[in-house]
């Protein structure tokens, strides 16, 4: 079954994690795959454009079907596998409709840790200007109070929509570890610091941990004063 899947993705990449997670969570593992440097821009590669016109990772195929956006390829694994592994779409009403909202706020969540990480990845040297890098900071610390928020109403020892893995989690952790790699306080944001402590032990989150995070373990400062 695994073995009809392949997965194009590049490391320390959230979008390529999610999809790495999902699959790990369905026990799909032995699915065929290959490591993309962004760095040599192999993201933009025919084999990759030949598969994903936009040139962007991830890139997942399952047989003949095409499935490259992180959400849908992980929308579609849950689908396509329900009854195996672990069920990430609580049947409970309340839960799941939390589930659907942390998963798209989870997109703006993303942007802007980017839009602060990666400025000067993202926008030519003209055309910065300290003033837009600390209003995409600001933002930034206005969406950490959010979710630091959501994690206080939940309680401790919770997942993003209650008790169950779900979705919710597969789609946002990445973007938690993220926040961490880069600096991030746990003390200054201790909700988020014990969300992170709780599932980055979780089997599927370890198997899929970023090759490039566990040979460097240190991480980035970019963060610190956030």
């Amino acid at each position: 079954m695994a073995q009809d899947m392949t997965l194009l993705w590049g490391t320390g990449s959230p979008p390529c994690w999610r999809v790495m997670i999902a699959l790990e969570e369905k026990n799909l593992q032995g699915y065929n795959q290959k490591l993309l440097s962004f760095d040599n821009n192999e993201h933009k590669s025919q084999e990759v454009l030949d598969l994903n016109p936009r040139g962007q990772l991830p890139t997942f195929k399952h047989g003949d079907i095409i499935v490259n956006e992180s959400y849908a390829a992980c929308f579609y694994l849950e689908s396509q596998f329900k009854s195996q592994g672990n069920k990430l779409i609580p049947d409970d009403q309340t839960e799941q409709a939390l589930m659907y909202q942390r998963m798209f706020e989870g997109l703006t969540f993303y942007e802007k840790l980017n839009a602060v990480t990666y400025y000067e990845w993202f926008i030519p040297e003209g055309e910065r200007h300290d003033s837009a890098l600390t209003r995409n900071k600001e933002a930034l610390t206005t969406e950490l109070k959010l979710w630091e928020g959501y994690l206080q109403k939940l309680g401790s020892n919770t997942c993003l929509a209650g008790p169950s893995f779900s979705l919710a989690d597969v789609t946002v952790f990445p973007t938690v570890a993220s926040l961490f790699r880069f600096g991030l306080s746990a003390e200054r944001y201790p909700n988020l610091g014990a969300y992170y402590a709780l599932l980055k032990g979780r089997p599927s989150i370890k198997a899929s941990w970023p090759p490039d995070w566990l040979e460097n373990p240190k991480g980035q400062d970019t963060l610190k004063d956030i």
